[in-house]
């Protein structure tokens, strides 16, 4: 019962945070082959001082799996996503509001299409609560400011 209830308000807080925003998913493209953009992404976020915990492979993991779950559709050519955390900015959100606790880890995702081989996207998820504190969405702008730089320099573009 209590587990059936945390879930309901867990998603409850997703649908009202997804209503409030209506561009969770920050995305950046450029023309180029997935393994540079993916090199840029891992070299933005290493460059900052800061330690890869996880590099999933989504990508293949979906390919791997269609056929177990009824699917043969190709999605990617390629997905990938890169799993960090920022120890200072980790603190500061987490003395803001413990419940931020929830927004860290943090990722940068990147991928090429099936049907766009050539066209690599670098995105990342908002860190953003509807119902924050001052001090709370004050952190977590800077969360997203470091997600942007990454992303951006991972597409190659200039902020």
């Amino acid at each position: 019962m209590v587990r059936t209830l945390a879930v309901a308000l867990f998603a409850g807080f997703s649908l009202a945070a997804q209503a409030a925003d209506p561009n969770p998913i920050v995305a950046y493209s450029k023309k180029a082959k997935f393994e540079d953009v993916r090199d840029d992404a891992k070299a933005a976020i290493e460059s900052r001082g800061l330690v890869i915990d996880y590099h999933s492979h989504m990508g293949s993991m979906l390919e791997r799996t269609g056929k177990d779950v009824g699917s043969t559709r190709k999605l990617y050519a390629d997905a990938q996503a890169f799993v960090f955390c920022s120890a200072s900015l980790s603190r500061k959100t987490m003395e803001a509001d413990l419940a931020n606790v929830a927004m860290c880890p943090y990722a940068i995702v990147v991928y090429a299409t099936a049907q766009e081989p050539d066209k690599v996207v670098v995105a990342y998820r908002r860190p953003w609560r509807p119902d924050g504190s001052a001090a709370s969405k004050a952190a977590l702008k800077e969360v997203e400011a470091l997600l942007d730089g990454i992303a951006r320099e991972a597409a190659g573009l200039k902020k």
